[in-house]
């Protein structure tokens, strides 16, 4: 069962309704075999998460792919030959040896636009690729004309198609990225569309400051149609030495964007900005969104199989900020668990325990959740 709640200042609605697992559109996948990913770090996904996973946001095939970074040695698999592959574009998996490597970018991958339209980075269980806490790593943005313009529409238009799966992202910085490139130390999307399958997100940061810049992981805007941002048996955090962290979103960040993230864990990930949005006065503004940061008008986000534990906020939200500055937005929220988040504010603006967001936000929240 499920309990629909519409909150409008201090009345609480409750409608019991009867749950479909399927969304009454068939084609979920509940059996999904993802490639293991063994070292001592949090493995990707939450192990209790059990939710159905729709087709379009299973593992891409990677088979046939178009091409290989690495000739079978670690020492092939280069800064340079990930940042030339993820410029041309297809499908790209590795070739470093039987063993996990880590490859430390010299300069951030970027897409162009012009390739494609699929776009799979797929590290197969054993690829790290890390920004070495100097830069991003990987980057996609549809209105960079540096990255070719391919449409008159760049912001709604539905390629790149990017997707990242079996790769884990370590010590990502964008600090110092320019204000309309600002947020995401690990990945920055903007158009086409984006999904993170089966990968793994640690240390990665973005601007320590700023009332509405974010995204320790990952940073996104205008995705296709307004089509959600899949991200599905990941893993952000996982552990406190580990925490991705940003002025807010200390996981991921959005403006205008919905997402729809399954079986994954968000914890330990700190939103360290100050004085919220807008900032009060002599603040820098920021803090908000422990793990995710949603912004922008008309807004969904869809929570299945995620334990969002251990986040935290000197603002508001220490697990979730979510407004709808027109106040259409919507939380689903089943068979999850939020809690134990931290908020080092005094003023925590909470519709339930560790989301922040607007009293009319419509709350769709089953009863095997546990938010506390």
């Amino acid at each position: 069962m499920k309990r629909m709640m519409t909150l409008t200042g201090a009345l609480v609605a409750l409608t019991a309704l009867t749950a479909c697992d399927d969304g009454g559109g068939g084609g979920w996948y509940y059996d999904v075999d993802y490639i293991e990913i063994t070292d001592d770090l949090p493995a990707p996904g939450n192990p209790a998460g059990a939710c159905g996973v729709p087709e379009e946001a299973l593992p891409a095939d990677t088979a046939t792919p178009t091409r290989v970074i690495g000739d079978g040695t670690p020492a092939s698999c280069t800064s340079a030959a990930v940042v030339e592959a993820v410029a041309q574009g297809g499908i790209i998996t590795f070739d470093c040896g039987p063993d996990p490597v880590t490859i430390v970018l010299e300069q951030t991958a970027k897409i162009r636009n012009d390739t494609g339209p699929e776009i799979v980075l797929d590290g197969g269980g054993l690829v790290t690729l890390s920004g070495g806490d100097r830069r991003r790593i990987l980057y996609m943005n549809t209105c960079d004309p540096d990255q070719v313009w391919t449409t008159p529409h760049c912001n709604d238009q539905d390629h790149p198609r990017l997707t990242v799966q079996n790769l884990t992202f370590i010590d990502g910085n964008a600090e110092n990225e320019p204000a309309e490139t600002a947020g995401g130390g690990a990945i920055f999307v903007r158009g086409g569309r984006f999904r993170v399958i089966n990968s793994r997100f640690f240390g990665n940061s973005a601007s320590p400051t700023g009332p509405d810049v974010g995204g320790g992981a990952i940073r996104v805007f205008d995705q296709f149609e307004d089509r959600p941002v899949y991200v599905v048996h990941s893993t952000f955090g996982g552990r406190e030495d580990l925490a991705n962290v940003a002025s807010n979103g200390g996981a991921v960040s959005s403006i205008g964007v919905n997402w729809t993230i399954l079986n994954s864990v968000l914890s330990y990930n700190r939103a360290i900005g100050n004085g919220g949005n807008p900032a009060e006065a002599g603040t820098p503004g920021g803090g908000s969104g422990g793990a995710i940061y949603n912004d922008g008008n008309t807004l969904t986000l869809t929570l299945c199989g995620v334990a969002i534990e251990h986040n935290e906020v000197n603002a508001y939200g220490a697990a979730i900020f979510f407004v709808s500055n027109n106040h259409d937005g919507t939380i689903h929220i089943d068979d999850s668990v939020i809690r134990n988040n931290v908020n080092h504010s005094n003023h925590p603006w909470q519709i339930l325990p560790g989301i922040s967001g607007h009293d009319d936000t419509v709350l769709d929240v089953d009863d095997d959740s546990i938010i506390e």
